[in-house]
């Protein structure tokens, strides 16, 4: 069986690249911003690409780490492993490295990993006894899809610039604790002039903070969006991904909010958040509405039978 092509989504691929050129832009405001205020700007660089190359190589031993998702064997679990190793060679890329099986009652899935030869899909109790075997092979597949976009990686090197405006804040904050907004004593009118500089900076960096937080949750849900349109090619079956996602967006207001909270910091991996309700939280997802992604694969689905 081979991957089904549905052909591309141009307006998707457009917001992505325009998304992204944003975040760029965003960049060279920030290096001008610390060269402005004469910070060295390499060191602050250097040490956020030191804690993204962590982040990046250590991500599947984090994810699992946190989350308590706990490896299996395909002699544990043989049915999870034949359809993750059918679906990979239907995607033309290689079986996960490891497959892992969170126990819990909410339903939902995730995937991590630097690369496709690193890869970890994880599934949740909860998940394998709501589905049934097509749906729950969409949503394998839609996660396969985050492997195979490289996800991980896009997100992670897109990240530098909050890792740095984030250290530089935190920096900012330790020299005004001691003292350091005064300029080091000398001329009054030196002082005011490096506490105004600071002062811009901060603000300045405050901006970058949350404006390419903005941009990145963006970015992040066009990849849900992306892995979506994957995993419904690879499978060939759009409406069975929009009937797991369905199930599980309903199930989670069922969830008791003990059982959510355990797994809440592991929401951004999950192929649906793990909240409800109109919280705060929801509005700053890293995820598209469920509506929304329904109604994309809907469209798909339409495609299929005008051809």
């Amino acid at each position: 069986m081979r991957q089904r092509n549905y052909g591309r989504d141009f307006e998707l691929t457009f917001r992505m690249g325009f998304t992204l050129l944003l975040l760029a832009l965003v960049y060279v405001f920030f290096l001008g911003l610390l060269m402005f205020a004469g910070i060295p700007w390499e060191f602050v660089l250097i040490l956020a690409i030191g804690m993204a190359f962590f982040q990046y190589f250590m991500s599947d031993k984090l994810v699992l780490a946190t989350t308590g998702a706990k490896e299996v064997s395909a002699e544990e679990e043989p049915r999870l492993h034949a359809t993750v190793e059918r679906l990979a060679a239907i995607a033309d890329i290689p079986k996960p490295k490891k497959i892992a099986v969170m126990e819990t009652h909410v339903p939902n899935a995730f995937a991590t990993g630097r690369n496709p030869k690193n890869a970890v899909i994880a599934v949740t109790r909860g998940l394998m006894s709501r589905l049934n075997e097509r749906e729950l092979e969409a949503v394998l597949g839609h996660e396969l899809a985050h492997v195979k976009n490289r996800d991980v990686m896009v997100l992670t090197w897109a990240s530098i610039i909050v890792i740095a405006a984030g250290f530089l804040l935190q920096m900012l904050f330790w020299i005004s604790l001691f003292g350091g907004l005064g300029g080091g004593g000398g001329d009054r009118r030196d002082a005011g002039q490096f506490f105004l500089v600071i002062i811009a900076v901060y603000i300045g960096t405050i901006i970058v903070y949350f404006v390419s937080q903005m941009l990145i949750m963006t970015l992040s849900r066009y990849r849900e969006f992306a892995a979506d349109r994957g995993g419904a090619e690879i499978t060939g079956a759009p409406l069975q991904l929009a009937s797991a996602l369905q199930k599980i967006s309903n199930d989670m207001y069922r969830i008791p909010e003990k059982d959510l909270r355990q797994v809440e910091h592991a929401s951004a991996f999950f192929i649906v958040p793990a909240l409800k309700g109109n919280t705060i939280a929801t509005l700053f997802s890293s995820h598209p509405s469920v509506e929304d992604r329904i109604e994309r694969l809907q469209n798909m689905q339409r495609n299929i039978e005008r051809v």
